[in-house]
C-alpha cells in the first residue's frame, strides 16, 4: 500500500496498481502547485465530506479518469447529476472490490456544499487490502466511536487531521491513537491556512513522547506500508 500527499487532506493510494484517492482539493491549494492535477492517476475516489476543501477537484478528476466516486448519498447524489458516476455508501456500510474494501465510519463535523447545501453526514474510511488496513478519519474531532475501529480491524496506520480549530489538534489526535490502536500516524489537515497552523517539530515530539510516530508526507512524496 503506497500512500502519496497531495496536500492538506487529499492522498493517492495505490494497491497492487489500482489508484485511490482521497478528498481530492489540489488546484486550489497554493501548496499542491507542484502538483498538476492532469497527472494524478484515480479509479476509484473516495471523499469524507462535502467541504470545498475535501471536494474542489472530485468533478474534474472523475471526468478525466472515469474514476468512481464512493461517498455519502448526498455527495454521491450531488456529483451525479454532474454526470460523475458514484456508489454511495453510509455509516457502518462496506464498499467492496476485488482490491480493497472500504467501510464508512463515524466523524464528529459538519458538512455542506460550498453553496450551502446539505451535504450528508461527514464520515471516514476504513481502507483493507490484504493484511494492511488505514483508517482515513476525514475532518473530526476525537470520538468515542474510534474504540469501534479495533474491534474488528488490526490497523496498520491511520490518518488523521492534527491542525485544530476545524478538526482535532495534535492533543486529541494522540488520545486518538490509543481509541484506534494504531501508534503509526500520518498527519493531516494543517499549516494549509493560517487557522490550522501548528508547530510541526512540537507535534512530532508530543507523539514521540508518548511512544507513537507521527509522519508529516511532503506534498508529492509517498510511503509504503
Amino acid at each position: 500500500m503506497k500512500i502519496t500527499s497531495y496536500g492538506h487532506a487529499c492522498f493517492g493510494i495505490e494497491i497492487n496498481g489500482v489508484h485511490i484517492v482521497i478528498d481530492p482539493f489540489i488546484t486550489g491549494n497554493p501548496q499542491a502547485s507542484n502538483i498538476d492535477l492532469d497527472s494524478v492517476n484515480a479509479d476509484y475516489i473516495l471523499v469524507t465530506h462535502a467541504h470545498q476543501d475535501h471536494i474542489l477537484d472530485v468533478e474534474a478528476l472523475a471526468k478525466k479518469t472515469n474514476a468512481l466516486l464512493i461517498s455519502n448519498y448526498e455527495i454521491v447524489m450531488h456529483f451525479g447529476e454532474k454526470g460523475v458516476k458514484g456508489h454511495p455508501v453510509n455509516h457502518g456500510g462496506t464498499f467492496t472490490t476485488e482490491h480493497f474494501t472500504a467501510k464508512y465510519v463515524n466523524a464528529v463535523h459538519t458538512s455542506s456544499f460550498p453553496d450551502g447545501t446539505y451535504g450528508g453526514q461527514p464520515g471516514g474510511f476504513v481502507i483493507t487490502a490484504g493484511d494492511k488496513s488505514l483508517y482515513v478519519a476525514g475532518d473530526t474531532a476525537l470520538t468515542m466511536d474510534m474504540k469501534l475501529i479495533p474491534m474488528t480491524t488490526n490497523l496498520t496506520a491511520s490518518i488523521l487531521p492534527i491542525g485544530d480549530n476545524f478538526t482535532m489538534g495534535v492533543d486529541d489526535a494522540v488520545i486518538a491513537t490509543e481509541f484506534v490502536e494504531c501508534n503509526k500516524v500520518i498527519g493531516c489537515h494543517y499549516n494549509t491556512f493560517p487557522p490550522i497552523e501548528i508547530d510541526t517539530e512540537k507535534a512530532k515530539e508530543k507523539f514521540s513522547n508518548k511512544e507513537k510516530e507521527l509522519i508529516l508526507i511532503e506534498i508529492g512524496d509517498s510511503i509504503n506500508l
